[in-house]
């Protein structure tokens, strides 16, 4: 698809054992299922090789892992290079999500989707929400429920600690986070349209 009039999305993650990948390809996935958006799926390695990639897309939704109750050392170097963009207000009024996946059902995941939020709004960006209400929290709630880990602010994920990237997250996460990418999507084509008037 050609970039010329559309919208476009970066999806930019960090991925210790696979599984923050993974839910990375389900935003991915849900970013791509909405008409008119080009979609740009990008390691943070290969994110520090195009900041004139970054500089020109509508919005991104950043993705890490969340260790020790923080998102990941590698994540946050990409934040530190995005310097140069917050001194230049390169991102300014682009959109902008996240998400996180970690071991433990909390594993203080929020502090990761906040470090991510407040990276946003340095930049100028406007932060977009999930969108969605938390399910699993009702005698009628289900781990299989979308949102089961109840999250408002990004995508949270959950994998278990001996579970390779095959089989965690679970699929409820993984449409979680393939819904924060189609609702980023959809609105970056509002967004593109409103500022071209």
């Amino acid at each position: 698809m050609t970039t010329e009039g559309a919208a476009e999305v970066a999806v930019i993650y960090h991925s210790g054992y696979g599984h923050t990948k993974v839910q990375a390809e389900a935003v991915r996935d849900g970013v791509a299922e909405v008409p008119g958006v080009v979609v740009h799926f990008l390691t943070v390695d290969e994110a520090e090789e195009q900041f004139d990639l970054l500089n020109r897309v509508d919005a991104m939704i950043f993705g890490a892992p969340t260790y020790m109750g923080s998102a990941s050392a590698r994540f946050k170097q990409f934040m530190e290079k995005g310097s140069k963009a917050w001194m230049e207000q390169s991102w300014k009024d682009k959109l902008a999500a996240g998400f996180t996946n970690s071991g433990s059902q909390s594993g203080d995941k929020l502090n990761t989707l906040v470090e991510l939020s407040l990276f946003a709004a340095q930049q100028s960006m406007v932060w977009v929400s999930l969108g969605m209400m938390p399910g699993n929290n009702s005698t009628t709630g289900s781990p299989e429920d979308l949102n089961r880990i109840g999250a408002y602010l990004g995508a949270m994920a959950q994998s278990d600690i001996d579970a390779g990237p095959d089989v965690a997250p679970p699929p409820a996460d993984r449409a979680t986070a393939k819904h924060l990418g189609k609702r980023v999507a959809e609105m970056a084509v509002r967004w593109r349209a409103g500022a071209a008037g």
